[in-house]
């Protein structure tokens, strides 16, 4: 798939990620890696595969809830996934980032959340409380286990974003959560213990910036926060060492 990443990168119009699909779909596995962060917007046409009725769960630093356009982009792809009717619901765990500050929040699918179709379980130490589920450090496993309990029996797709892990776990294109590659481990096996993962993807690594069109460029690097210093050979040291840790427990392997 690597031809279609510049096309793809960040944002793309609506025919050309139909054009894609159209071309990936028959190839297509239950779990996918794939690569950066850039593409997290593809999760919501990995959902398409799956059409009986689930639970969709994201560990991601961002909520991706933005109701702005572009309509295909990273930032706002869970509302592509709430617009197919056999997503019931999705929760996304491990938010952090100043999406959830004011003004920034105004752009957000709050609607999604008062409706309980969108759960927001983000961290405390940054946010504080607000229209979403706060979770600590000492006390989000037992918040999570309690949100796997009541997943029991159901399938349940999951997306796990690298930049949900802190600064040391993953090297990613975006800022990065409070969670250890441990951490995400865990709560995937925990998910597993109650609820049938029937498919998921991975992504979120560090991967240098390509393009295939100005705006589509200028946009980018006005919305990606500068992160200097980052070469590609360490940055596959560190998320091949997240993946390790993180994929066997995603797929059941």
């Amino acid at each position: 798939m690597r031809e279609w990443g510049a096309k793809l990168r960040f944002t793309a119009p609506s025919a050309l990620m139909e054009e894609f699909y159209r071309e990936v779909s028959p190839e297509l596995q239950n779990f996918i890696l794939s690569g950066s962060g850039d593409f997290h917007h593809l999760s919501a046409l990995w959902l398409r595969r799956f059409p009986r009725p689930l639970t969709l769960v994201s560990f991601d630093n961002h909520p991706d809830w933005d109701r702005r356009p572009p309509r295909w982009s990273c930032g706002g792809w869970i509302n592509r996934a709430l617009e197919l009717e056999h997503v019931q619901r999705a929760a996304v765990w491990g938010c952090g980032n100043f999406e959830l500050k004011w003004p920034n929040r105004i752009f957000g699918n709050r609607a999604a959340v008062r409706s309980g179709r969108l759960q927001l379980f983000a961290w405390e130490e940054r946010y504080g409380a607000g229209d979403w589920s706060a979770i600590r450090r000492e006390n989000w496993k037992k918040q999570f286990e309690t949100f796997a309990g009541g997943l029991r029996e159901e399938d349940v797709y999951v997306t796990v974003d690298l930049d949900c892990l802190a600064s040391g776990d993953s090297v990613t294109q975006w800022e990065q959560g409070l969670f250890t590659a441990g951490d995400a481990a865990w709560a995937l096996k925990t998910l597993r213990s109650s609820a049938r993962i029937v498919g998921g993807d991975l992504c979120g690594a560090w991967s240098p910036p390509v393009h295939a069109r100005r705006t589509q460029a200028f946009v980018s690097g006005f919305d990606h926060p500068k992160i200097p210093g980052i070469t590609l050979a360490k940055a596959q040291e560190v998320n091949v060492r997240a993946f390790r840790t993180i994929w066997p427990a995603l797929t059941g392997a």
